[in-house]
């Protein structure tokens, strides 16, 4: 009887483990049917990410070391490409020059007129909705083939602006083939399309405490300091982020300067930019070595600039704490 109960036992304890995990094979399956589905669902991203990103920025890296023209093999020259960038190519150091003004000066500019513009929409002027959508719209369309062929008409010798001065007496140069005003021609382009930091700007100002305005105010502030006071060091987290965004644009800028000097980046390389100088050397000269040389120094410049801002921030932007 006490052999019959032991082995009773022994078939109950090693029948309940198997019992118990059936319920428990079956909870997995739910947990991975929806990690699958998800895993499918970014799928079309992962292979864009590693198909058309990462897979043509290694190919890259390894076209700068060596020599390429689309048509023969690369023929590996190692660190020759980096050499005659920093040492023997003057249009580099055009290039440099020209890029870092129009950084300079269509970068503060831009973010100054934003800001004004944010603020007086910020008064609670009747169809903001409408105002809002027409100065986001230069954003959109700024980057345009047709609206850099535009303002190309507009600053030309016999163009808008010029009409314009003439009814006042004055004769205006041809703006976009003198080497002295060509550049500023692409930063008021730049300026032009202000819309995309005004909307940052404007979504900053409706955050900001009216207590403390109201508090300035019975001190006896006046609207001028309640600027410099409180609006300005409440908002530089929003400058932060629109001046790091705007400043990487900025050295990407292309399609303006390709339209308006018609490739050539003149007059006399007044407007050649350094990625306009790049696509010279790639789909002029078919020069991809060295041209995926440029293209990386760029994405180490943008980096350094990018990571200079960043750690530079804790001296001015004021958070929360």
């Amino acid at each position: 009887m006490r052999q019959h109960h032991r082995a009773r036992l022994t078939v109950l304890d090693v029948s309940v483990p198997s019992i118990a995990t059936a319920p428990q094979q079956t909870r997995v399956r739910r947990r991975r049917r929806p990690s699958l589905a998800g895993y499918l669902f970014l799928l079309p991203w992962l292979a864009g990410f590693f198909g058309l990103t990462i897979g043509p920025a290694l190919a890259s890296l390894y076209l700068s070391f060596t020599n390429y023209d689309l048509i023969g093999a690369p023929q590996f020259v190692g660190l020759a490409n980096y050499v005659r960038i920093m040492t023997a190519d003057s249009k580099v150091a055009d290039s440099v020059h020209v890029t870092l003004l129009y950084v300079a000066m269509s970068v503060p500019l831009k973010l100054g007129f934003a800001l004004a513009i944010a603020m007086i929409l910020n008064k609670g002027i009747m169809g903001l909705p409408i105002y809002r959508a027409l100065f986001y719209l230069p954003s959109l369309l700024g980057a345009s083939v047709a609206i850099a062929t535009l303002w190309r008409r507009v600053f030309a010798g016999d163009g808008l602006l010029n009409h314009v001065l003439l009814q006042f007496g004055v004769v205006g140069p041809s703006w976009v083939s003198d080497p002295n005003t060509a550049l500023y021609t692409l930063v008021a382009l730049s300026v032009w399309q202000f819309g995309s930091p005004m909307i940052i700007f404007l979504a900053g100002l409706r955050q900001l405490p009216k207590d403390l305005y109201e508090a300035a105010s019975l001190d006896g502030a006046t609207p001028r300091q309640q600027f410099w006071r409180i609006t300005l060091p409440i908002l530089t987290p929003v400058i932060f982020f629109n001046m790091v965004v705007q400043t990487i644009d900025a050295f990407k800028a292309f399609t303006p300067a390709f339209i308006i000097s018609g490739g050539s980046g003149g007059p006399i390389n007044s407007t050649l930019f350094y990625t306009l100088y790049l696509y010279q050397e790639a789909f002029g000269y078919l020069r991809m070595g060295y041209a995926s040389a440029l293209a990386w120094l760029l994405v180490l410049a943008i980096v350094a600039v990018t990571a200079i801002a960043f750690v530079t921030e804790r001296l001015w932007v004021h958070y929360d704490d």
